[in-house]
């Protein structure tokens, strides 16, 4: 009897400090029409900017797929597997930029940060259209990863700076759906593009040149749009940005003691913490397998219909329907996910149909049938990607160890492109059941690590709501970060 009212009061004053207003300033409390206003002001003032960027960026890096079949290949004259190598040295600088970049974010103002690196991936897509020979593609990809490499942590970490953590996973929705949008989108645009063919051009120069030029652009009128941090958000009154940075401090949990995001300095303290977390080492690889197909399905979508049976301006535009497909099911499990405050059920959704998907590929025995499967992978797969780095970003704290954190995730998830880009073979068209099969493992191990970390999550939760944790408050509160007795993992 006594041991229960212990834990009682425990629980008690556990309770009582996640309530408790921060002694350090005066604490509005928080109104709900006012804040509700905030993060509309939010939707409308960031994530259609995000949107395009990333839209924009998932077809910059994507397109050489769309350029292979109107005669890439053919015009360098590649041979054997240079034309795989060169979608994987895209992916050396993107992978190691990832964390240096996150913490470049706020420290070179964010909303400056993300639109310039997009205009310097635009002019670099432009630039493609002028490649000869193999060695100018390599060159080109080289560059297109670097300038592409931190956007990605970037805008993840950006949002977090603006939204609560169970409003997040749906804004990362609202612009990662434009990755497999992008895929409908490049087709139709790739189809009129390459139909361009002026002396000395055979159509595919014009698919770079063109959508490089409207990279370029986008990024720079981004620019002047895209506000810093909360604070510095001009479209927000006074008020609403005292409530934009208020709110953000209450829903860390006492995992930062302050309340404007711009304040918060680096320290090698935060990197370890990131990075010595079992949320990070199991959702870094669980982004591994997530992105190993979505890598090879936006890469070798069209050359898969294509052996389908096809011809290439019909396979260009049969790309677009999956595409689709995933573009909706991002938006809507995005959205459940957030309102029902889980990530892991959704993921283990995601990828079970995504295996059904492979294996209609893998035994259908008739085009229809495999290009069935391709939207059953599609709606499985682009969800995921979201519901796992929100996941992660969730369970993280404060500013730092997001950071480094989100950009490890990234980074370790990218290693999958030197598998994603070899996954299909020329000659192992038309089934391919070593890249399907690829995929179909990747995705099985997604299922494995998923649970695991909804297993531990469960179990340190607990931890915490027992009090089994508050022997941590005996030190410096200010360094616990995640590791605050009051602060609850996201599941």
């Amino acid at each position: 009897m006594a041991s229960k009212d212990h834990e009682d009061a425990l629980q008690d004053v556990s309770e009582a400090r996640i309530e408790k207003a921060p002694s350090d300033e005066s604490q509005m409390q928080v109104d709900a029409a006012l804040e509700k206003q905030v993060t509309r002001k939010f939707d409308r003032h960031i994530v259609p900017w995000l949107f395009g960027l990333w839209l924009l960026a998932f077809i910059d890096r994507s397109n050489i797929g769309n350029a292979k079949i109107d005669n890439l290949v053919e015009d360098l004259h590649l041979s054997g597997d240079q034309f795989n190598i060169a979608l994987t040295i895209f992916y050396v600088p993107y992978i190691c930029v990832d964390v240096p970049s996150n913490w470049l974010v706020k420290r070179f103002n964010a909303g400056h940060y993300l639109p310039g690196l997009m205009v310097a991936w635009g002019l670099t897509s432009c630039f493609m259209g002028f490649v000869k020979n193999y060695q100018g593609l390599l060159a080109a990809r080289f560059f297109l990863g670097l300038f592409e490499g931190g956007l990605l942590g970037g805008m993840i970490m950006y949002l977090a700076m603006f939204y609560r953590r169970n409003q997040l996973l749906f804004r990362i929705g609202m612009f990662y759906c434009a990755a497999p949008l992008s895929g409908a989108f490049g087709g139709l645009l790739a189809t009129g593009l390459a139909q361009i063919r002026p002396p000395g051009y055979n159509g595919w120069p014009f698919i770079f040149f063109v959508e490089g030029a409207i990279t370029v652009f986008f990024g720079i009128a981004a620019a002047f749009f895209l506000p810093h941090t909360p604070a510095q958000a001009k479209f927000l009154t006074a008020e609403e940005q005292a409530m934009a940075t208020s709110r953000m401090k209450n829903d860390a949990q006492g995992a930062t003691s302050s309340s404007d995001v711009g304040s918060e300095k680096f320290s090698w303290h935060w990197v370890r913490m990131a990075i010595l977390n079992w949320n990070c080492v199991l959702l870094s690889l669980d982004f591994f397998a997530i992105i190993t197909p979505i890598y090879s399905f936006s890469l070798f979508l069209p050359t898969i219909i294509t052996d389908l049976g096809y011809d290439s301006v019909d396979a260009q535009l049969l790309t677009v329907p999956p595409n689709m497909a995933g573009f909706f099911m991002v938006l809507i499990i995005t959205m459940l996910s957030d309102r029902y405050k889980v990530r892991g059920p959704f993921m283990l959704f995601g990828a079970s149909i995504a295996i059904v998907g492979y294996i209609m590929l893998l035994a259908g025995q008739t085009p229809l049938v495999q290009y069935g499967g391709t939207f059953l992978v599609a709606a499985g797969v682009f969800p995921s990607s979201p519901l796992v780095m929100g996941w992660l970003s969730n369970n993280l704290a404060p500013h730092y160890v997001r950071a480094t954190g989100t950009g490890f995730q990234v980074g370790i998830a990218n290693c999958a492109a030197f598998i994603a880009t070899f996954t299909y073979l020329p000659q192992d068209a038309p089934k391919y059941v070593a890249g399907h099969s690829i995929n179909i493992g990747v995705l099985a191990l997604c299922l494995v690590l998923t649970l695991a970390n909804m297993l531990y999550v469960r179990v340190e939760n607990a931890k915490r709501a027992s009090g089994k944790r508050d022997f941590r408050l005996q030190g410096d509160e200010s360094l616990l970060g995640y590791k605050h007795p009051n602060f609850r993992y996201i599941s």
